[in-house]
């Protein structure tokens, strides 16, 4: 049952990273990776708000979800192509690779913690 819950989510996950970076890449001017980082951040703060929500969650819902969904929405395969292509894209591109790099983990870091905090008892 495992499998079929991860697969699942997988499924949902992947199809709504690509339709999301197709969205937004549409919608943006390409000088970073939006979609990517869009989805990364939104999988962070999911998967933040699952894993402070803890034991008070069926274990099937952190399978659906957690492992499913959220490893397949995000991606860091794909943030790491990206960076190197950034790098490589002539004048000015290492120093906004690096400002991806940045902002995707403190904008990840801080959104896993904001669902982990906004789960916790008060």
């Amino acid at each position: 049952m495992t499998l079929l819950l991860v697969m699942a989510g997988g499924a949902v996950g992947a199809a709504c990273r690509f339709l999301v970076d197709r969205a937004v890449t549409a919608r943006t001017n390409g000088a970073l990776p939006w979609g990517t980082l869009l989805v990364n951040v939104a999988g962070s703060l999911l998967l933040g708000l699952l894993a402070g929500a803890g034991s008070t969650l069926p274990g099937w819902l952190g399978q659906l979800v957690g492992t499913g969904f959220c490893g397949a929405l995000t991606t860091y395969s794909t943030f790491s192509h990206e960076t190197v292509r950034l790098a490589d894209s002539g004048p000015g591109g290492r120093p906004r690779a690096l400002l991806y790099v940045a902002v995707t983990l403190t904008l990840g870091l801080g959104a896993a913690a904001l669902g982990w905090l906004i789960t916790q008892p008060r």
